[in-house]
């Protein structure tokens, strides 16, 4: 049985290599666990917040990373449940993917997008009933277990993953998670009980799962990592252990992210807020940063007791 340290070692040395500088603009989501629309669709509740901010960033020529846990398919037994759903988010994906601007990693949520032909069969393409014939929706997507953006003048490297590498059980026996999600779960997900196989929603796991990974950044001469998976943001300050998270897009009606830009990385979050005349409108808000990639290239102090 492999351990965690060799989980991340594979997940970092077969990663796909994307060169970047301070010019390069990307947004980092991940945990968006895009369902069906129906009661046990986390997701739905935010879709506004998200397609508003995804269009923002598009607009702006953002690159969009996607770090996992994009599609619910432990809940939903199909792909085209959830295009249906949410058609419109889809094709703004496209038009990044179109752009070359589109990067996406693969976590135990849907970590079927690890077969190419499971991709290329359901994500290709979709049939358009207004045309009557099947029209290009990702067309050539590629899924990634880990990505690298590597800064063309410092060398620099920020490697990307979902984080579900330091998670054993839903790594190895994500199956067997998966029938117990469809079958027990998600109607129990409905009445408001959360699956305690999961670190998002259970305490313990999480600092265990959080744990690992700092340890393996440790190892690995402090690589700046960004993982998803826990759905807790994390950003630590520079001299600690390098260690991210974007959060995730199911939060109580907002969603967080990473955005990098100008050599900086920050944590963000989107939410609806009131105007003084009641109307709503969606809000970005700064939560930490803007912070130098650079000043992440330090020695740990070791401050933060990640043992």
């Amino acid at each position: 049985m492999l351990s965690s340290r060799k989980r991340l070692d594979h997940a970092y040395k077969s990663s796909k290599i994307i060169a970047f500088d301070d010019n390069s603009k990307f947004i980092l989501f991940s945990d968006c666990h895009r369902g069906d629309n129906s009661f046990a669709d986390d997701f739905a509740n935010n879709r506004n917040i998200y397609f508003h901010a995804l269009k923002h960033y598009y607009q702006e020529g953002f690159q969009y990373c996607e770090l996992g846990d994009g599609d619910e398919l432990w809940e939903n037994t199909s792909f085209s449940s959830i295009l249906h759903a949410h058609k419109n988010i889809f094709l703004l994906m496209r038009k990044f993917h179109k752009e070359k601007k589109l990067h996406m990693i693969w976590g135990n949520h849907d970590m079927v997008y690890r077969n190419p032909d499971y991709v290329k069969k359901n994500l290709a393409n979709y049939f358009d009933p207004k045309v009557g014939k099947h029209v290009e929706l990702l067309g050539d997507i590629n899924y990634h277990e880990g990505i690298v953006l590597k800064h063309s003048n410092t060398g620099q490297e920020l490697f990307l993953t979902h984080g579900h590498q330091a998670d054993w059980w839903n790594y190895l026996f994500w199956k067997w998670s998966r029938f117990m999600v469809r079958v027990l779960w998600k109607p129990l997900n409905v009445m408001g009980i959360a699956d305690p196989t999961s670190p998002a929603k259970n305490y313990k796991e999480l600092i265990k799962v959080e744990r690992r990974t700092k340890k393996w950044i440790t190892e690995n001469n402090n690589l700046l990592t960004i993982v998803g998976h826990t759905h807790r943001p994390r950003f630590p300050e520079p001299g600690d252990i390098a260690f991210f998270n974007d959060g995730s897009c199911v939060h109580p009606r907002s969603i967080t992210g990473l955005e990098i830009e100008n050599g900086a990385i920050s944590l963000i979050k989107w939410q609806i807020a009131t105007r003084d005349d009641g109307t709503l409108h969606i809000l970005r808000v700064l939560l930490e940063g803007p912070t130098k990639l650079q000043d992440y290239k330090t020695q740990l102090n070791f401050s933060d007791n990640y043992t």
